[in-house]
């Protein structure tokens, strides 16, 4: 399976302002020098050689993630955020036409929510779009946040036919893909996903604060996480922080280094980005879990930063 970061901030959409901008540029301006511009090969080498947050962003959007099943090619898309956007423009210039989404909630607060009115397939009467939640008021919020005063358009102009599904019981299946989820600890509830396809397993685990029960042995925690391939985990605080902001649903990066490691994760991706960090502080921050993790003698797990643009083949 193949997956695709479309949105990975947190609360609410985060774009870089002009004096971000300008601060990049003044910084690499600072850097360069007379031999750095001679030749497009200097340029390169120069280009190459600044650090990722000069270099490069991680994103804006609001969350929004697709994985790609190998065995149908079918796209299963993890929340509408101001992702979804960016996700539909790319996805109607697929050749052959997509004819059918599914997109799967953790939750209904407004940065999961805020890209659906702009999803542009959603307005081809030749599209089918279904819904996925394990929560009873699917269709109920999701034409609720598109009626008056809120928003011009209401649900029922988008020309493509929509289906709404109800998750309970067994396990969903798309092709060789098996799909799972389990509530995690927010307020008012938000879910995980497990997609599994062959020996591959994926976890997508936004909006959770973690606890001393997810870190337990029991039956449900250890056949849901053990031995996962990838987990893209809400890691939205500092330690520090999440003790501030107890409650509050979301997680410190080091108790998601923590969780990984317990649960013999391979690989975890930081997510849900606070929207009032720039990306100097997000990559600190992504050195301070590897350098975390490396002092707690952790050794076997890959963590990376989740940005905008990136894919991940599993």
């Amino acid at each position: 399976m193949r997956v695709h970061f479309w949105g990975v901030r947190g609360s609410l959409p985060a774009p870089q302002l002009p004096s971000q901008i300008r601060s990049k540029i003044s910084a690499i301006l600072e850097r360069l020098t007379p031999d750095d511009i001679q030749t497009p090969q200097n340029r390169e080498r120069f280009l190459a050689g600044l650090p990722p947050w000069l270099f490069g962003t991680v994103g804006g959007n609001s969350p929004c993630v697709s994985v790609t099943v190998n065995s149908t090619g079918d796209s299963i898309v993890f929340d509408a955020g101001s992702g979804l956007r960016e996700y539909g423009i790319v996805a109607v210039r697929e050749k052959p036409k997509i004819n059918q989404y599914n997109i799967f909630f953790s939750h209904f607060h407004w940065d999961h929510l805020q890209g659906l009115p702009f999803f542009n397939p959603a307005y081809d009467p030749g599209v089918t779009i279904d819904f996925y939640s394990p929560m009873e008021n699917l269709e109920t919020a999701l034409h609720g946040q598109m009626t008056s005063p809120y928003f011009p358009v209401h649900m029922e102009s988008m020309g493509s036919k929509k289906n709404f599904h109800f998750l309970s019981g067994p396990p969903l299946r798309m092709g060789d893909a098996e799909i799972t989820y389990k509530k995690m600890n927010h307020p008012g509830d938000s879910y995980s996903y497990k997609v599994k396809e062959g020996n591959s397993s994926f976890i997508y685990a936004t909006d959770t604060e973690l606890s001393a029960s997810d870190f337990q042995k029991t039956e449900e925690n250890t056949g849901y996480f053990e031995n996962a391939d990838l987990i893209v985990l809400d890691s939205q605080y500092t330690l520090g922080e999440a003790i501030e902001k107890y409650n509050w649903g979301h997680s410190a990066f080091s108790l998601a280094v923590d969780f990984a490691a317990n649960w013999g994760i391979k690989r975890l991706i930081l997510f849900h980005h606070d929207p009032t960090y720039d990306d100097r502080k997000l990559l600190n921050i992504l050195q301070s879990a590897r350098w975390y993790a490396e002092r707690m003698g952790i050794r076997d797990i890959e963590i990376s930063l989740a940005m905008e643009g990136m894919e991940i083949d599993l």
